[in-house]
């Protein structure tokens, strides 16, 4: 999976003969799983239609502050689409365009959407050679690079004029994969290993009936999900669930009891940099499993339970360079038993949520926790959704490795 998926990617095309390539470009984004608009000088019109670019983004094309009906002219909200974009890309991007960007004009829905802008910002030039490497054009790319806008480098090739060299706009594909590469080297995560575990376990009675509980994994896979979009290489243990995940970065690892997720955990927690166990272990699971179902012979039926092996504790006794989180479900005194278990377990940092909060708990698609560190800080939040809490354990998580 793209680091592009999920991102909304506005692209400024202005008026260079290199815009007929723009309609590969959005095909190329949204390949890449990314959703995307296109805004448009009004004269980059006529290298490529509006029409072919709303057509390939699903989205409207914006070339102008307002919109015709026939109830007279609506405003286009450059301010509110500057806010839409993860990633703002100017392809092709001519001397001409370079040159306002870099100082501030805004005659146009373009540059004044990109002046509004508050995310990262790529530029690929497109232009003769001369114009290429003439001086004021090189000022213009020092002046974008001052302000953090990223330079996708032009391409040597034959040019419209006819001459060879400098100023080809990179290919569609390049251009995506360059922008790829740049969001993967900046990512917080990038080159550690996380072990995850999630889900319920299931302690087997008969070939048939277990002990089990009502996790449903959605909490740990949103985790996988947040920390491979960080960059993180994941190992994901999961129990048994509902849930699917896919994403070059996360490598499933299906278990069923608490005995085969401990030794999967165990197999790579020595050469992982964070290991977070979301996942709900059994206590205890019957001490002797029936080889055959256990038939109706009365009314009552006992079964004998011992220990399962507890995988976070020992994962505290034998960590060394690891930094390790573990959850905490409580209904009564969570605070005190929360705290109980950090200090027991040898955590770094414990999540707690309490089945006393209204939409926290398993099976539903929010939470509400308390972080709480082995410095004794305690982080409360608000009701939110898994996937945000996700990422709100995850940059907890990276402020404390990099402190």
């Amino acid at each position: 999976m793209s680091v592009l998926n999920g991102k909304n990617v506005l692209l400024g095309v202005t008026a260079g003969i290199a815009a007929y390539k723009t309609a590969a470009l959005v095909r190329a984004f949204i390949k890449s799983g990314a959703h995307v608009k296109v805004v448009m000088t009004p004269k980059a019109k006529d290298f490529v239609t509006p029409l072919t670019l709303s057509t390939l983004s699903k989205n409207p094309v914006y070339t102008s502050f307002t919109k015709d009906d026939e109830d007279g002219a609506v405003w286009n909200n450059h301010v509110d689409l500057g806010l839409w974009a993860d990633l703002f890309v100017v392809a092709p991007a001519t001397a001409n365009s370079l040159s306002k960007m870099a100082n501030g004009s805004s005659d146009n829905f373009l540059l004044a959407t990109y002046l509004s802008a508050k995310c990262p910002v790529y530029f690929a030039p497109a232009m003769d050679l001369d114009m290429y490497k003439h001086d004021s054009t090189k000022a213009s790319f020092d002046k974008l690079n001052s302000f953090g806008n990223v330079m996708i480098p032009a391409e040597s090739g034959e040019l419209a004029s006819g001459l060879v060299g400098e100023g080809r706009m990179a290919e569609p594909e390049a251009i995506v994969t360059f922008i790829e590469n740049d969001i993967a080297s900046k990512l917080p995560l990038r080159g550690k290993k996380l072990l995850l575990t999630a889900g319920p376990t299931y302690e087997a009675i008969d070939p048939v009936r277990f002990i089990g509980n009502h996790s449903s994994g959605k909490m740990g896979f949103e985790i996988a999900k947040a920390a491979a979009n960080l960059g993180a290489k994941v190992t994901l243990v999961t129990g048994p669930t509902h849930q699917s995940i896919s994403h070059s970065f996360i490598e499933v690892k299906p278990v069923v009891s608490a005995a085969e997720m401990y030794e999967e955990v165990h197999k790579h927690f020595e050469s992982t940099d964070i290991a977070i166990l979301s996942a709900a272990v059994a206590d205890f699971k019957p001490k002797i499993v029936a080889q055959q179902k256990i038939k109706k012979k009365s009314d009552t039926l006992t079964i004998e339970l011992e220990r399962t092996q507890d995988i976070l504790a020992s994962l505290g006794a034998t960590k060394k360079h690891q930094f390790l989180v573990g959850f905490a479900l409580e209904t009564n005194n969570e605070l005190e038993n929360a705290k109980g278990k950090l200090e027991r377990k040898n955590l770094n940092l414990i999540v707690l949520n309490s089945l006393q909060d209204k939409g926290a708990g398993f099976k539903g698609d929010t939470n509400k926790v308390t972080f709480i560190d082995n410095k004794n800080n305690i982080t409360e939040f608000q009701l939110k959704s898994k996937a945000d809490v996700a990422k709100d354990l995850l940059n907890e998580i990276v402020n404390q490795i990099d402190a």
